[in-house]
């Protein structure tokens, strides 16, 4: 039962988070008021993020910001120019009120950029959509109504051969991150870039074999990192050679103090989000993934409560000195008949996703 203490606590945490909301509103109208006023707003560009789809309906979403350069790494790089990147990533500046056309399959389509420059939108399209990976098509136009700048996005259509889906935590379950640890985690984000980031050993092989032969089921990695990072993380991906997959990530971030909390906050942005992936795919099972340190285990728990018969299995990673996870947590799952396993190396969840069926005969 909640008491008098407990609710007045309740609304005045809520109360605070709004008026942090729309004092940032109002900083980021301020600031891009000056510039447009003072002549040195630079133009925007779209940044679009991986997309997903199911038979005929496409999620797509981005951002649009000020122009900035391409924050482009190499395995020498100098710790200065890292650290000058991820500052220049989260110093960027966010367009609101931007209208971005969006064309797909002879289609078209407009969003508006909310507040933070952000924009998302599930599209119907007329035709049956195609198993794989195509691109879309997303303009913005000048005052004038011409269009000063375009850019394509990714879109993963799901394959209905497929046996299950992956939903994936990254921070400490795939990159090493120490997101626990803030001292050691600034000292990763800000000194190294994404061809010296390192994957936890195995994990390659690992997702490789989730993935399946033409990697026929998809993976879908939701982080509590900030889209600032977004980039960053289809850079590393790539270069570790994981497969490849939609990123939902956390609301975008401006300022250094940002910075400093990255990768912070409730956590509970990841349930919506993947609520949202097992509503779009109704007749798809999963796989969920994450790690001891960022509220993994009792986000998944809810999902294996709120959708009966849908999670295959649960794997986690310890992080830290703790190497249980809550009882009332396993209880839930097992209870559910989810097989749960806490795992120190991915090599113990590899042999146990094979003891299971998971994995193909071909890895």
């Amino acid at each position: 039962m909640l008491t008098c203490y407990s609710i007045g606590i309740f609304l005045v945490s809520n109360q605070t988070n709004l008026s942090i909301a729309i004092f940032k509103k109002i900083r980021i109208r301020f600031f891009l008021w000056l510039k447009k006023k003072l002549g040195i707003i630079r133009p925007p560009i779209v940044i679009p993020y991986r997309g997903y789809a199911n038979d005929q309906e496409i999620f797509v979403a981005g951002h649009v910001l000020e122009n900035r350069p391409e924050f482009l790494a190499e395995e020498g790089d100098k710790k200065r120019k890292n650290f000058r990147n991820m500052i220049a990533r989260y110093m960027s500046t966010s367009l609101p009120d931007t209208h971005v056309n969006i064309q797909v399959l002879g289609q078209s389509f407009t969003v508006v950029t909310d507040e933070l420059g952000y924009f998302s939108k599930t599209l119907e399209v007329n035709e049956p959509l195609k198993p794989g990976w195509f691109e879309i098509n997303y303009a913005i136009n000048d005052d004038n109504g011409e269009e000063c700048f375009k850019a394509t996005g990714d879109i993963l259509v799901h394959n209905h051969k497929a046996s299950f889906g992956v939903i994936s935590d990254i921070d400490d379950t795939v990159l090493i991150s120490h997101a626990t640890q803030l001292f050691r985690k600034l000292r990763l984000i800000l000194t190294k870039n994404a061809k010296t980031r390192l994957p936890f050993a195995g994990v390659r092989d690992f997702y490789c074999a989730l993935a399946g032969d033409d990697s026929i089921n998809p993976i879908f990695y939701v982080s509590s990192s900030e889209w600032n990072l977004y980039d960053f993380l289809v850079d590393f991906f790539e270069t570790r050679g994981l497969p490849k997959g939609p990123f939902l990530l956390q609301q975008f971030k401006e300022g250094l103090n940002e910075l400093i909390k990255s990768g912070g906050g409730t956590h509970m942005h990841k349930q919506e989000k993947i609520e949202t992936l097992m509503t779009f795919y109704p007749h798809l099972s999963f796989v969920l993934i994450g790690d001891s340190g960022q509220r993994d285990p009792e986000i998944y728990a809810e999902i294996v409560k709120k959708y009966p018969g849908r999670v295959k299995a649960i794997y986690i990673r310890a992080i830290g000195k703790d190497k249980k996870l809550d009882q009332q947590v396993l209880d839930i799952i097992k209870n559910a008949d989810v097989p749960i396993l806490l795992l120190a190396h991915t090599g113990e969840a590899y042999k146990h996703a094979r003891s299971i069926g998971l994995l193909s005969n071909s890895f």
